[in-house]
């Protein structure tokens, strides 16, 4: 590093990281960094490590070695419930909210009060709990929705719950990992519509196979396989590199 520069304040900074299950290194060396603001799209083949990369992130799995800080914070050495207290939040690819709950009580629920044992004992719902699920609510296209049982939703309303359910603890990092599989073309649209509207505080981490969804929302695009980065980029820099050509888009 230069002597006198100052290094580049990333959100997030993932570097040398790897991660062996007996033996077969599922993330090789892998360094990347997200800016502040910033909606990342991880693409690759099956098998590129992508899902494993979000699990280092929040910490369901160890890294074998490297690092990932998240401003300046060390994650390696966090527990998961500490990693979401920094300011990490992850979507995993099928929806995990209470059915039998309405729209409004799964927003209440994850409202970041009401998460500890004592917590959940002493909270009441007051004006700043009730304005901020009004105000997530309409982030994500349920305001109208408030008082619906949650098993009576679409599946995409149920994944835009559970993104709103992420938001009302206001991470600094949302993860999703295939936020539109199964979505229609509509619900796709919209789901673009709103990653691009809750990046004014926040990075978005996401990992995708659907590339028109993927071009609607991606400022950076790393493209992984077999555990490493083949390419990184705008969509149309990794679109027109012949090595993706020939590994992903050409299968």
């Amino acid at each position: 590093m230069l002597v006198g520069h100052q290094p580049k304040e990333f959100l997030l900074a993932v570097e040398a990281l790897t991660v062996s299950f007996d033996g077969f290194k599922a993330v090789n060396d892998l360094s990347f960094y997200v800016d502040e603001n910033e909606i990342r799209v991880i693409i690759g083949p099956n098998g590129a490590g992508k899902t494993t990369v979000l699990d280092l992130i929040c910490g369901k799995t160890k890294a074998t070695s490297g690092s990932i800080q998240f401003r300046g914070k060390e994650l390696t050495r966090m527990k998961e419930n500490e990693i979401v207290k920094t300011g990490v939040g992850r979507k995993f690819q099928n929806p995990s909210i209470y059915d039998d709950l309405t729209v409004f009580e799964n927003l209440e629920i994850s409202y970041p009060r009401g998460r500890s044992v004592f917590g959940a004992l002493t909270f009441t719902r007051d004006s700043a709990v009730r304005d901020r699920v009004h105000e997530v609510a309409e982030m994500i296209f349920l305001k109208d929705k408030l008082n619906k049982s949650a098993d009576l939703l679409s599946h995409g309303q149920k994944q835009w719950l559970e993104i709103g359910m992420l938001l009302i603890q206001d991470p600094d990092l949302l993860m999703l990992d295939e936020p539109v599989a199964g979505m229609s073309v509509s619900e796709r649209a919209k789901t673009a519509e709103l990653l691009n509207r809750i990046i004014k505080n926040r990075s978005v981490l996401v990992i995708e196979h659907d590339m028109k969804f993927v071009e609607d929302i991606a400022h950076k695009v790393t493209v992984l396989h077999q555990g490493q980065i083949l390419s990184e980029g705008t969509m149309e820099k990794v679109q027109n590199d012949p090595k993706v050509i020939e590994v992903y888009l050409g299968h």
